[in-house]
């Protein structure tokens, strides 16, 4: 389906991410695979380049690009490379606008700049082992100590736990209140905090996922963001932005698995015709082409109503629920159409199938965006 949604510049942007990834992504996605981490280098090279945070403001380095399609385009060829490891809208699109929304003016000329550089890498750690989607049911605690918190507890499945050189920790701040909570950045060094191991996933190979500790970190007050009790509103804040980027990735995944099961069936034969000539192929091909496209065209108006401020978070639990949900749907039909060589991991439908399944879980499960769209229904 032929899309109206981009104008030249971003064509432009486009053509110059995606030869970035064929020379200094697509090369090493082996070797990241196996080492169960991306090499930071690539990080400071997406710095140079101009693609992490490009809609900070020139003063810190970024080049203003306040517009979420350039966003929508990293997600989207990320996603044609079936590329986990290497999360740019998570440094970009869910972690650096915590800093530009909340952060002061003092916080922003000290942190910007190597983020916006790659030097400084960003996670985000709100999970917890006895808390996923409940945020309010986090045990991790800051007390104030007058010219600094202390901060403890302990964080799982935090993306970029190994690599992340800031880290804005939410914590629990008033014990009488459960939804008093701050939004803490940590820096690499700090005394106490320490990194668990690297988890093993069913997908997501590259991608260094990890635990995170606590123990009595002195946090200063200067690195606080906005109020000590309004993390849990800041939170909420900005989930509606951070599912619309799960809903990028996953309909250009979805995109991404169908054309692989179209080029493989068009070429395996079976009873000595090509797979792609039998109706039930062409039948579940053709479902699938059209929920894509559905799915794309929706994903197009949230991203246009989220620049112009009119993304509900109802509507963004919309486009997260159909569009991972569909992506689930498309990997295993994919993985089926290809048969016993689906299975294999040396095939891409194999890995798109593994890195998929966490879609429908991270950034609040599909239970929870159905909660969430039933609330706005009123019911």
């Amino acid at each position: 389906m032929l899309r109206n949604h981009f104008e030249t510049e971003h064509n432009l942007f486009r053509d110059a991410f995606r030869s970035f990834l064929d020379k200094e992504v697509v090369p090493h996605q082996d070797e990241w695979e196996e080492a169960g981490v991306v090499d930071r280098s690539v990080w400071r090279k997406a710095g140079e380049m101009g693609f992490l945070l490009p809609w900070a403001e020139e003063e810190y380095g970024g080049t203003a690009l306040k517009d979420f399609r350039y966003e929508q385009i990293m997600c989207e060829e990320l996603a044609a490379i079936n590329e986990p490891g290497f999360m740019i809208p998570l440094h970009s699109a869910l972690c650096g606008p915590y800093i530009a929304e909340y952060g002061n003016a003092e916080q922003k000329a000290r942190w910007l700049p190597g983020i916006i550089r790659g030097e400084s890498i960003l996670a985000v750690a709100m999970t917890e082992p006895s808390a996923g989607s409940d945020l309010a049911g986090m045990r991790t605690t800051a007390v104030d100590k007058g010219d600094h918190y202390v901060l403890n507890g302990s964080k799982v499945f935090i993306s970029n736990g190994l690599l992340a050189d800031l880290v804005i920790v939410a914590a629990k701040t008033d014990p009488a209140n459960k939804h008093a909570m701050g939004l803490f950045v940590v820096e690499r060094g700090m005394q106490g905090f320490e990194r668990g191991r690297n988890l093993k996933k069913l997908g997501m190979k590259s991608q260094d996922t990890a635990e995170l500790f606590f123990n009595d970190v002195k946090v200063p007050k200067e690195n606080l963001l906005g109020d000590a009790k309004g993390g849990f509103l800041y939170l909420m804040n900005m989930l509606a932005q951070e599912r619309l980027t799960n809903a990028c990735g996953a309909v250009a995944g979805a995109e991404a698995a169908l054309n692989a099961t179209v080029d493989y069936v068009k070429e395996r034969k079976a009873f000595d015709r090509p797979i792609a000539h039998f109706q039930n192929t062409r039948f579940k091909l053709a479902e699938m082409r059209t929920q894509i496209d559905v799915a794309q065209v929706f994903t197009d108006r949230c991203v246009m109503d989220h620049n112009q401020k009119k993304l509900t978070p109802e509507v963004a639990a919309e486009a997260k629920l159909f569009t991972t949900e569909l992506l689930c749907k498309v990997v295993d039909e994919g993985v089926q159409l290809h048969g016993g060589w689906g299975y294999m991991w040396e095939y891409p439908i194999c890995k798109m199938y593994a890195n998929a399944r966490i879609q429908r879980i991270f950034a609040g499960t599909s239970e929870i965006m159905k909660e969430i769209i039933s609330r706005g229904m009123k019911l």
